[in-house]
């Protein structure tokens, strides 16, 4: 008996993450492109560019949260795509695949909690 994998019987293995992770890579770029444009926008407007033209800029509310948003968003988008690194081009070890996820995940976490440090200081 011929095994046949085409077809409504066919073994599907993994974690099923493709359309959801590829949804938020676009989604996640999307928010970073908006945010270049809005940075371009006040960059190209603005004549005074020294530090305190960059934090009155940073001290519109608006603007703090849409640059935490972009960052978060620019963390997920790294989170994403180094998991998929990890997983499918790294090594075959679960234990140092998990070690490397686990080591990414941490520090992209320390990112964001010192880009929020960084954006409410001002």
């Amino acid at each position: 008996m011929a095994n046949n994998n085409i077809g409504p019987r066919r073994l599907v293995v993994g974690a099923h993450y493709g359309l959801r992770d590829w949804m938020a890579q676009r989604a996640t770029a999307i928010v970073m492109a908006l945010y270049t444009v809005i940075l371009l926008v006040a960059f190209l407007s603005g004549n005074n560019f020294s530090y305190e033209g960059w934090a009155g800029l940073f001290s519109h509310q608006w603007f703090k949260i849409a640059t935490f948003v972009t960052l978060m968003s620019l963390f997920y988008h790294a989170w994403v795509g180094l998991r998929d690194i990890w997983m499918d081009y790294c090594t075959k070890s679960v234990v140092l695949r998990l070690v490397l996820q686990v080591a990414t995940l941490l520090w992209l976490i320390g990112c964001a909690g010192w880009a929020a440090q960084i954006i409410w200081r001002v």
